[in-house]
């Protein structure tokens, strides 16, 4: 069975948030997740855009999104960070997630980027084997580096 997979549109928001909920609980931390649907609107389908997301729809049904921004490396030039891969859990296993993936990579080559990244948590065995197997290198020496708005404004303090 196949999905429809195409470039989301501002209506699809509410099915966004959804899935970025639903994924939040997979990764144990459904507290973490801030945004709201009016959000996922005003940041991807506003004047200016700071992402880019294609849905899985499945009778008429978003089931699954890739979602992604454009950087630089300083080293290959544009490349794509793929923020979320989520396939709806009811929907896992079936081959939607691999459809999203290779619509993901497709795009990205076509847009000519150098180089698309993601990050995969330690313990997501079937995905980093998924990525090894599809001829992804998963970094095992480096370390996300992350500061939240409050660490920002605590080292600013420190410094002002």
């Amino acid at each position: 069975m196949n999905a429809i997979i195409r470039p989301a549109i501002a209506s699809d928001s509410k099915a966004i948030i959804s899935l970025i909920n639903e994924l939040a609980l997979f990764e144990k931390e459904p507290e973490s997740v801030n945004l709201v649907e009016l959000d996922i609107e005003k940041y991807g389908f506003g004047g200016a855009p700071l992402f880019e997301c294609l849905v899985a729809e499945l009778e008429n049904e978003v089931i699954g999104m890739a979602l992604f921004y454009p950087r630089f490396s300083t080293w290959k030039g544009p490349t794509f960070h793929l923020e979320d891969l989520i396939v709806s859990e009811e929907f896992k296993g079936k081959g939607f997630g691999t459809q999203l993936y290779t619509a993901f990579i497709r795009h990205a080559h076509k847009t000519g980027v150098q180089r698309i990244e993601w990050n995969v948590l330690d313990w997501n065995t079937p995905a980093i084997k998924f990525y090894e197997n599809s001829g992804a290198k998963v970094l095992q020496d480096w370390n996300t580096v992350q500061m939240d708005a409050q660490a920002m404004k605590n080292y600013l303090a420190k410094k002002d």
